[in-house]
């Protein structure tokens, strides 16, 4: 009985000395992939995957990238700091590879956040307009708002007949708990330098000069979203703002019916027609992913606990919006 006692014990230190290795050998090897090096970009973080191989051993691709969700600066990237930032590392990446003939830009979001939503406008503009390469988006089930703003910096527009997208607009929101406090016998006390200062603030009426100063930036932010989509769909503006640009989601039918989109089509027509534009029959099809790093994977284990109680809580896309910061979304995003 003593010999099998002392062999656990000799069996559990050797264990524990193995799992205590793999544990430092994780740790510097993290704290060596996040070392800063001139010479390797973002980029060098994506590797291909084939999605489509060319039946003739091409050395034409056509690139597949991916939008889907919220657009937010704040959702943790890949091989960014943020998912905003991986977007414009692989467009980078399409646009620099002279094999890459083309860009299919696949968008399934509801929208987002406005200036994230407006640096990944640029970034599908600047691949579409510098490289020369054209860039095909296609629309899953959802491509509104900031979803379609993005769209408008593609050179062709694909969506399914029962895509929602459209919902040309902006919205901002506050929480008024001013009667709340009131019941509980709470007082917020503030201290401002100026009226403005505390604008928005739930623990108060906003006043008539806040409200109209509040809609004056909204319709700033308006103006933008529906002059970009006036310029990219070659739409007259008046009509575009008495009609489409209301604020309402319109499936891909209506949104083809109404020139918002140039075609009713799958993903696999988006990438025929990108092949088409970029004049490469026989080009294989490729998807961007993250390469196997073991800081990367270390700090998204130590995400992982809060980010299934987000995915578990009601209407989760509402729970992360913010009082007080604009957003391309539909209304029901937002309530």
């Amino acid at each position: 009985m003593g010999r099998k006692t002392s062999g656990c014990l000799v069996a559990l230190l050797v264990a524990a000395l193995v799992a205590s290795l793999f544990a430092n050998l994780c740790f510097f090897a993290g704290r060596g992939s996040t070392a800063p090096d001139p010479a390797h970009g973002p980029e060098d973080d994506l590797e291909e995957s084939i999605v489509h191989p060319s039946k003739t051993r091409s050395p034409h691709k056509i690139a597949l990238l991916e939008l889907t969700g919220i657009i937010s600066g704040m959702e943790p990237g890949s091989v960014s700091p943020t998912a905003v930032e991986d977007l414009e590392v692989a467009l980078r990446k399409a646009a620099a590879d002279p094999k890459v003939r083309a860009v299919v830009l696949r968008i399934d979001s509801p929208g987002g956040e406005v200036t994230a939503s407006d640096v990944l406008y640029r970034a599908v503009r600047n691949v579409r307009d510098q490289s020369g390469k054209p860039v095909v988006v296609s629309m899953g089930s959802m491509a509104a708002s900031g979803g379609y703003y993005v769209a408008c910096a593609g050179s062709w527009i694909v969506a399914h007949e029962t895509t929602f997208t459209g919902s040309i607009g902006v919205i901002m929101q506050s929480l008024n708990y001013q009667q709340l406090f009131q019941k509980i016998g709470l007082e917020s006390v503030t201290f401002k330098s100026g009226p403005f200062k505390d604008m928005l603030s739930g623990s108060r009426p906003i006043s008539e000069a806040e409200r109209e100063y509040v809609q004056k930036l909204i319709l700033q932010t308006y103006d933008i979203f529906v002059g970009i989509v006036a310029k990219e769909r070659h739409l007259d503006e008046p009509a575009l703002r008495s009609t489409w640009a209301d604020g309402r989601v319109i499936s891909g039918k209506d949104a083809h019916s109404a020139r918002l989109v140039d075609q009713l089509g799958t993903l696999d027509d988006a990438c025929a027609k990108a092949i088409e534009l970029a004049v490469a029959p026989d080009a294989a099809v490729v998807r961007y992913k993250s390469r196997f790093q073991f800081g990367r994977w270390l700090e998204l284990l130590g995400r992982a606990p809060l980010r299934r109680i987000e995915l578990q809580l009601p209407q989760p896309a509402a729970a992360r919006l913010e009082p007080g910061r604009p957003y391309y979304l539909p209304a029901f995003y937002a309530e």
